[in-house]
């Protein structure tokens, strides 16, 4: 892989990041290919978690954890920023409150994305998803 691959590849997780940030649904639409590797361990007790594949149900993820969650109790930070050709690893902490249940959980989340011709075709999250389950419990 050149490092222009690697360029490309940083330059589209930086635009997801940014979309995310801003809660620009459109726009993370479009930054997803039209299918996608989605992994994120399924969890009954959390609704915003669930198998997807198609970019707007991808993009759609983020809306749903704004629904269920306090937006201003969210915290996300990115310790690692990994990029080798068209893959990219980013690591960091993640917490927040369930709205429903006022619980908040906290963790070391992993993200794997991979990108292909400007679009995400792989996005691989791992977390503490026990966390996350006890705080949608009542």
């Amino acid at each position: 892989m050149t490092s222009s691959t690697a360029d490309s590849t940083r330059a589209t997780v930086q635009k997801f990041l940014a979309l995310r940030l801003a809660g620009d649904t459109e726009g993370l639409t479009a930054l997803f290919a039209d299918r996608v590797d989605w992994l994120l361990a399924e969890n009954p007790a959390v609704p915003w978690i669930r198998p997807r594949s198609t970019a707007a149900e991808c993009a759609a993820q983020f809306t749903e954890l704004m629904e269920h969650t306090v937006p201003e109790d969210a915290r996300a930070s990115v310790d690692t920023f990994l990029v080798d050709g068209t893959d990219a690893v980013l690591t960091g902490h993640v917490s927040g409150t369930v709205r429903a249940t006022g619980k908040s959980f906290e963790g070391p989340f992993a993200l794997r994305l991979t990108v292909e011709d400007g679009r995400i075709t792989r996005h691989h999250l791992y977390e503490n998803s026990l966390s996350i389950a006890e705080a949608c419990v009542s």
